[in-house]
């Protein structure tokens, strides 16, 4: 590397997307990536909206799945061994393969750099027995849904658990953390969302807290994963220090179900599995839009309007949706 390359490395404060687990903690709210380079700085809560491409009046802008970035990085980067040249248990030819939503590790593009406070959405995709070894976060609240298979998480703060399908944890950085993630399991794979969310106020003290799955809480009906810690009337232990929600649903085929997107207020939608129609009605302007979502797709919507969500594919659809304050234009 050259050295004007190694000095921008070490002036650079930005995202921790895989760090190596001799990293130190970072006093702000992301380090250097040795491993994979730096990625974007970290943008304040209130950067504007129209940062990126998707902030208009539109109810809502697609974000189809063949426009995020793929990472597949090296194994070695993580503390894993060799890929496998054949193994049966494997979906995937790397032991990783990541969606990113935002930019994030290698990948930096101003026009996604985040939507209002939610910085990182990443879709992990882990092979049996691999995972992340120990690394530092730092003033941020990561929340991570699990779509299949068992993460098990292990953090500085004693904690150690396994969460199946449906889970949800939540880890408020703070003042500093190191945690890690596996996926343990020998035969199956597993698929996670993670979420990075821009706390409301820094340096506080690390947390954890979680919650098993559980199919029939979001079976045909909106299911409240996430809430405020502010929001005292949350039915829900997962709670972050910042105003968003994360709400999922499980539709059956040829079933709808709404949400109403209240004035003010913005969310970001992935379609987990399946396919939904989705259309975003507002009553104040008369207007309306219509996406249709397969696996992998997202959309942003904005407030007010009523989102109705028809489950089109022949397996239903599983539908996650982050909640939150809109950002100013």
């Amino acid at each position: 590397m050259r050295a004007e390359s190694c000095l921008v490395l070490l002036a650079c404060i930005c995202l921790l997307g895989r760090a190596s687990s001799a990293a130190a903690p970072a006093a702000d709210a992301c380090v250097a990536d040795s491993a994979r380079g730096c990625a974007t700085s970290e943008l304040p809560a209130s950067s504007p909206a129209s940062a990126h491409p998707y902030a208009t009046m539109a109810l809502l802008r697609k974000v189809p799945a063949d426009s995020l970035f793929v990472s597949e990085p090296d194994p070695s980067w993580f503390g894993n061994g060799p890929n496998p040249s054949s193994n049966p248990h494997w979906t995937n030819k790397n032991w990783l393969k990541s969606r990113f939503h935002f930019s994030f590790a290698e990948y930096h593009d101003r026009a996604r750099s985040q939507f209002g406070v939610l910085r990182v959405m990443n879709d992990d995709l882990v092979q049996p027995v691999r995972g992340f070894g120990t690394h530092p976060h730092a003033n941020m609240e990561i929340c991570t849904y699990i779509v299949s298979g068992d993460l098990t998480h292990q953090d500085s703060m004693g904690t150690r658990e396994t969460l199946g399908p449906r889970g949800i944890q939540f880890m408020t950085a703070g003042t500093g953390v190191r945690h890690s993630e596996f996926n343990t399991d020998d035969t199956h794979p597993l698929r996670f969302i993670q979420m990075w969310m821009v706390p409301r106020s820094r340096n506080l003290e690390p947390n954890y807290g979680s919650m098993v799955g559980d199919r029939e809480r979001q079976h045909n009906k909106w299911a409240h994963l996430v809430a405020d810690v502010k929001n005292t009337s949350a039915d829900t232990p997962v709670k972050i220090n910042q105003d968003a929600n994360i709400w999922v649903t499980e539709l059956d085929e040829g079933k709808e179900s709404t949400f109403e997107l209240r004035e003010g207020r913005q969310a970001y939608i992935l379609c987990l599995e399946g396919a939904t129609t989705l259309t975003a009605a507002s009553a104040a302007s008369g207007t309306s839009a219509q996406e249709k979502l397969v696996a992998h797709d997202a959309t942003q919507a904005f407030g007010a309007a009523t989102l109705t969500f028809a489950a089109t594919g022949s397996e239903g659809v599983h539908v996650l949706m982050v909640e939150m304050a809109a950002a100013p234009l």
